[in-house]
């Protein structure tokens, strides 16, 4: 055996004799030199990298959404594969949006037969919801898609991680490169938990490239591709940053309730989640917090250009960080060692060990519907087609100890605030205060809280009060009408089934 051949074989531990001269023998057309070993994941196309997964009909394929709408993984993925002949995949992305509505042909042809998602938006969901799929849609929240695949109902059998960029051994971030998304909370559980994991790569840059949010132990095969994302979409929809004088004003009743819940001392702890009021609220809690010296300990996240501002002038000690909103929020996961980035299983997995949503005093979350009960509906519109995503609404809110909703109190004609939600995603149980810009209601639950907030004077009303308003403005709307065929089925964050979504009548 020549010296050549003796340096590669140390390479390959664990082989002796005339085992390993043979299991030199069979990689030895690949590895016509040392170079070629240390870059042995990087494959040449997409559909070698899939053929060597072991990719067969009826698997799971799985996906992150950190690029949001400017995602530009998903559909290209699921079009080679449509190409490639495969058939009924099960396709677990950690969320669909508007841009995903060329899935609907694949869905037609039988490439996708079943979906495992935290929500989806657009033309996507307007087709499932009149019935597209034969199998019904499982939304889970964001935390409770972590237990679904520890629990082993939801088996990731090769997932598709889209980066900006890594290196030859697969060791990639969110923050690197040209098409940064910043945090790939949602693509760690997946490259964690996944049997294969492909990534594609815009570009490639040295070894080690570091932090390294997906790890090179975790990672199978490399491709490289023009384009991952773009990260100029990932602020619009849900994320976006609204100059509504209505949702302004919501905003500043939230901070006005967060002022004065008995939470607002130095070093609590918040999160503002998507939507428009939700996000703006971090606006008007910069001259509270100066005014009576508070700072913040950590805010939780889906991190915002609003939360990165507190953050740089020192109101708030530490980010931490499942979801970048926008590029100020991947900038600063870059540039500060206290910007931390986290797991979905450390944000809000139940049955993790910790998670930091466990650890947040005061939420403000959005809805679409909220009822009598203060149960909170974020999936199906007025019309019952489903518009909307779980994400990390009912983990939060059963975690947190101030579970804040906003909401104006009529949506184009319609009532937010109804008897009962058309689709319960959050139990009642779990919100302690609706914000509405005719009024504040209280869950008569947190009636401690009630109390301080009617002493600082805010308009604090019933909710029956306020539905009552409601009503004489646009008058009882009349009931959706539904078929009996179920296309969405809504998991609660512990797994169990919480309400279904029936198919709109057309």
């Amino acid at each position: 055996m020549n010296q050549e051949i003796r340096n590669k074989l140390l390479l390959e531990p664990g082989l002796e004799g005339m085992e390993m001269f043979e299991h030199f023998a069979q990689q030895a057309p690949y590895l016509k030199d040392l170079g070629q070993k240390l870059s042995r994941k990087i494959v040449a196309t997409l559909q070698e990298a899939i053929r060597l997964s072991g990719l067969q009909d009826g698997m799971t394929i799985s996906f992150h959404h950190a690029f949001r709408e400017g995602d530009k993984t998903i559909n290209n993925v699921v079009q080679i594969l449509a190409d490639m002949g495969f058939k009924n995949l099960t396709l677990a992305s950690s969320s669909l949006l508007s841009c995903n509505a060329p899935l609907i042909e694949h869905i037609k042809s039988g490439v996708i037969s079943r979906i495992y998602t935290s929500g989806m938006r657009g033309k996507l969901a307007e087709a499932i919801s009149n019935g597209l799929m034969e199998h019904p849609v499982h939304i889970h929240s964001h935390g409770g898609r972590v237990k679904l695949i520890q629990s082993g109902e939801l088996k990731l059998d090769v997932a598709f991680l889209g980066v900006s960029a890594c290196d030859e051994f697969g060791n990639a971030n969110g923050v690197s490169g040209k098409s940064r998304c910043g945090s790939l909370g949602y693509a760690k559980v997946d490259a964690q938990f996944a049997n294969k994991v492909i990534m594609l790569t815009e570009e490639f840059v040295t070894f080690p490239n570091t932090p390294a949010s997906i790890s090179q132990d975790q990672v199978d095969y490399i491709v490289k591709v023009d384009q991952v994302g773009d990260p100029s979409k990932i602020s619009v929809g849900a994320a976006r940053v609204t100059s509504n004088p209505r949702e302004l004003l919501i905003a500043r009743l939230a901070a006005d309730v967060i002022e004065h819940s008995g939470y607002f001392k130095d070093g609590f702890s918040l999160q503002t989640g998507s939507g428009a009021s939700s996000t703006a609220a971090t606006r008007f809690l910069e001259s509270r917090m100066r005014k009576q010296d508070i700072k913040a300990s950590f805010a939780l996240g889906g991190i915002t250009g609003g939360i990165v501002d507190l953050f740089r002038k020192g109101l708030i000690a530490k980010l931490v960080d499942t979801q970048s909103f926008d590029a100020d929020a991947a900038d600063s996961l870059r540039d500060s060692p206290n910007h931390i980035e986290v797991s979905t299983n450390e944000y809000a997995n139940p049955i993790s060990k910790g998670t930091y949503c466990d650890r947040v005093d005061v939420v403000i979350l959005s809805a679409l519907e909220v009822d009598l009960d203060f149960n909170v509906n974020v999936i199906t519109g007025s019309d019952g087609v489903m518009r909307g995503a779980s994400g990390g609404h009912s983990d939060v809110a059963a975690a947190a100890n101030l579970s804040i909703v906003v909401a104006p109190l009529i949506r184009s004609r319609i009532p937010t605030i109804v008897k009962h939600v058309t689709t319960v995603v959050t139990p009642g149980e779990c919100i302690g205060v609706l914000v509405t810009d005719h009024g504040i209601a209280v869950n008569p639950n947190r009636p401690e809280v009630a109390e301080r907030l009617k002493e600082a004077g805010l308009p604090v009303m019933t909710i029956e009060e306020l539905y009552a308003r409601s009503v004489a403005i646009t008058g009882e709307p009349a009931p959706i009408e539904f078929l009996d065929k179920i296309v969405g089925i809504i998991r609660y964050r512990d797994g169990t089934v919480i309400d279904v979504v029936r198919q709109v009548k057309p």
